[in-house]
């Protein structure tokens, strides 16, 4: 059957040698693919013909509507589609072929014709009559056999798929968007399949299969083929969307080749418009597009995820909006059939439709392709990592699997395949599987686009062998040909040995991929001195004036007077235009606003007022250093107390945060700054019994129970690994004992940084660090080889500036 098929498929896409020059090679595809379906529908209904177009006839007599009109055609032809015309691609004739053409395809049943509607056929068909070509390529698909009896259903579908993969090679620019490479799409099938022992062995099973990112309909195609190769009897029904019209009209195509219903293909965008919003499925399989953004359609989803929650797909949380991978995770997830329970399922006596119709109520599985960004992007609370506590919290993932680099054609990257099931056997619950399959694979002799390697089926046997034993294997060397180097450029006499290709599999508990992070704070330690420096840098305010005063009144401030009673100071109205000037030239980042606040003298004016009641309270206090805060505030307050009625000092909120801000400097020796106090003692927590020794005087007096200020300069985040064995405070409590008081002793955790969900203290996230558990540490080389390398490099050089020289 394979020579069959590669044969037929080769034969039709030679029609390619007619086209070449006329068309470019990436268009090859889009006129092969709706001819080739054209002539598989007409040999399809050549038996009915005949009496489908004779009731044709009668029924237009009727005047009924088209709805109706179909269904006694299809009746009359015994298949999902028709074609009233009496012509066919053998009756064209040379003279009115355009027209001829364009009529016949208006004369299929609507699914049909709206496939070649979606191809553009039309258009291209136009294109191959200006050409002069349109006639050669109708007769060579004329003389082609794709007869039901020529070629079955299963292996017309094979023909559709390869002549699909030549079109996506032949324009690899863009086959990444529509085109999954084969070696993948087999891999992920075999691991979502594999375990479904009714679906592969028993008659008349029921399956359903659903890819919200359809493409081309690979993964489609590959669901019903893996099962019907083992189990010819079960009955695939496929479901699809698709956002693109050329790949929904290829993809749409294919399954009518194929016998299925072809309505349960849609075409639109899943995320914000999901056509098959009832349906849930047995399988699910996708490869949606990476790191595309989701901007365009946030309103529709951000409205989603905050009116239906759990109600709705996106309940768990929402990625980022420049990455859309996860949204289609979990609306895969929201597709996910009920968990029947035991005893609900088959029954003695029971037909096989029933039987097939209870076991497909029996959960769902999943396969999806990512790249790494959803294993471990966004921090605890963050809608990925959010998404990703659901996931593991609820047991659904089974397994991940990294990928070889270079095996798609649009991208390099490293990518993996989650597998998800809502019935996971006993040994898997609360456990999952990670496996680094990134050395299975072998370099194609000739790269497509960025696709450079491929995996035999040896490799994907070996993947689900272990996924399918459940096995941790230890990383072992796959006997795989060391990678070609480049021979150019400067050899290293000493090279770097290459690490040996491993492949290995590790298997954790769900838990151990969580974490609680908890805030870590630690006491703001301030001296304050009144010094001179600081009173003068009162004169200007603070940004975003900083730093242009500074320079206006080196400029135009000669002669300003400090005299509280001067008027005059800050007056620009003299020198408006050049201050403007030098202005829009310095410090083109100030608005309007800004520059007319910085070109009037009130602002000058309160700050002037500001630098001299700062002056008069250095009078009174002095120009000594406090390195104890608490002790300065006191003084700083009964000075402004005991300040002479007549000298009005008083500070507002906004004067004393900038006074103090000028005037104090963080200092790590300085006593810790007291917030308030209390009555309980509570030091993991922020509750300290506090003494300050820095006089005489506070020497003599109790300890008071306190809080201090948080310098969010020091503050830290620990990540605690969970543990379900011990409760949050036992767990962040030991923890903190063990790796962070022994280090910052004056440190606490910060008990109003709670969960949202449990509202416990710190917030839990989840990642898969997939490379962190698979990393093998290679040594460095030998200093020696290293210096022995930089020596002869030295040498040559030296020898070639003395050959330049002489």
């Amino acid at each position: 059957m394979t020579k069959n098929f590669s044969q037929t498929a080769a034969f039709i896409w030679s029609v390619a040698d007619l086209l070449r020059g006329d068309f470019k090679q990436s268009q090859y595809g889009r006129i092969i693919l709706p001819f080739t379906l054209l002539r598989r529908l007409e040999c399809v209904l050549a038996d009915t013909k005949a009496a489908v177009v004779a009731e044709s006839e009668r029924i237009a007599e009727k005047g009924l509507p088209e709805e109706a009109q179909e269904k006694f055609i299809i009746r009359a032809s015994k298949h999902a589609f028709y074609n009233t015309s009496p012509m066919d691609l053998s009756k064209m004739g040379q003279s009115d072929i355009k027209d001829n053409l364009n009529t016949y395809v208006q004369s299929f049943s609507k699914d049909a014709r709206e496939i070649f509607e979606h191809f553009k056929f039309e258009e291209f068909v136009g294109q191959l009559a200006d050409a002069n070509l349109l006639y050669k390529v109708v007769q060579k698909f004329a003389n082609t056999d794709l007869s039901p009896d020529a070629i079955s259903n299963h292996e017309m579908g094979f023909v559709f798929e390869e002549l699909i993969r030549r079109f996506a090679e032949s324009s690899n620019e863009t086959a990444g968007e529509h085109f999954t490479p084969r070696d993948i799409v087999r891999l992920t099938t075999s691991l979502v399949f594999m375990e479904d022992d009714d679906a592969l062995t028993k008659d008349g099973i029921i399956r359903t299969i659903y890819d919200p990112t359809a493409g081309t309909g690979g993964f489609l195609s590959s669901g019903m083929e893996y099962v019907l190769e083992l189990n010819p009897d079960a009955v695939m029904r496929t479901y699809g969307q698709e956002l693109n019209p050329e790949s929904y009209a290829i993809c749409k195509a294919d399954m009518l080749i194929k016998g299925q219903e072809v309505n349960n293909i849609k075409l639109g965008n899943t995320l914000s418009s999901d056509q098959l919003v009832a349906e849930k499925f047995d399988y699910m399989l996708s490869n949606p597009p990476f790191g595309v953004d989701w901007k365009k359609i946030s309103g529709e989803i951000n409205d989603e995820h905050t009116q239906k929650g759990f109600d709705g797909r996106f309940g768990a949380g929402l990625p980022r909006v420049s990455d859309g991978s996860l949204l289609f995770l979990m609306h895969l997830i929201s597709k996910m059939r009920p968990i029947v329970g035991h005893g609900q399922g088959e029954s003695e006596g029971t037909d096989s439709s029933t039987q097939s119709s209870a076991n497909s109520n029996q959960g769902s599985r999943i396969g999806i392709i990512l790249n790494g960004s959803p294993l471990f992007t966004g921090g605890a609370g963050s809608g990925e990592s959010e998404i990703r506590r659901y996931i593991l919290e609820a047991d659904l993932l089974e397994a991940i699997i990294a990928l070889p680099t270079d095996m798609f054609y649009n991208t390099g990257i490293a990518t993996y395949v989650w597998v998800l099931s809502n019935k996971k056997a006993d040994e898997r619950r609360g456990k999952v599987q990670l496996i680094d399959g990134s050395n299975l694979y072998s370099k194609m002799r000739k790269s497509l686009g960025s696709k450079r390697n491929e995996m035999s089926e040896d490799d994907i046997k070996t993947i689900t062998k272990s996924f399918g034993n459940f096995e941790v294997v230890d990383a072992r060397v796959l006997d795989k040909p060391e990678e070609v180097k480049s021979n150019r450029g400067r050899q290293s006499a000493n090279p770097k040995a290459e690490p040996a290709k491993t492949f290995a599999s590790k298997i954790f508990a769900t838990h151990e991929f969580g974490y609680r992070r908890i805030t870590i704070e630690r006491p703001l330690r301030l001296s304050a001195q009144l010094s001179d420096s600081a009173i003068d840098s009162l004169r200007y305010a603070p940004k975003p004036f900083d730093m242009v005063m500074p320079a206006l009144y080196e400029a135009f401030g000669d002669n300003w007077t400090t005299d509280s009673n001067n008027n005059s100071y800050g007056d620009l109205s003299a020198v408006t235009l050049e201050a403007r000037a030098m202005i829009k030239a310095d410090f083109s980042e100030l608005k309007e606003k800004q520059i007319k606040d910085v070109l009037d003298s009130k602002i000058w004016q309160s700050q002037l007022a500001l630098m001299n009641k700062a002056k008069a309270l250095q009078s009174a206090i002095g120009t000594n250093q406090f390195d104890d805060f608490n002790e300065f505030d006191k003084v700083l307050k009964q000075a402004l107390k005991d300040a002479d009625a007549s000298l009005d000092i008083s500070l507002d909120a906004k004067e004393k945060k900038q006074l103090l801000d000028a005037i104090t400097w963080k200092n790590p020796e300085a006593e810790p700054v007291i917030k308030k106090a209390v009555k309980v003692a509570n030091p993991l927590y922020g509750a300290f019994s506090y003494k300050a020794a820095t006089t005489t005087q506070q020497a003599d007096k109790p300890a008071k129970i306190v809080e201090f200020q948080t310098d969010s300069d020091l503050r830290d985040y620990e990540n605690v690994p969970l543990n379900p064995e011990v409760t949050t405070t036992e767990l962040i409590e030991s923890y903190f004992a063990r790796e962070v008081q022994p280090h910052v002793p004056d440190a606490w955790i910060n008990s109003d940084k709670t969960d949202a969900i449990d509202e416990e203290i710190g917030i839990v996230g989840f990642e898969i660090p997939f490379n962190r558990h698979f990393y093998v540490y290679e040594p460095p080389r030998p200093l020696a080889d290293i210096d022995a390398d930089l020596d002869a490099v030295s040498s040559e050089i030296m020898q070639l500036l003395g050959e330049v020289h002489s």
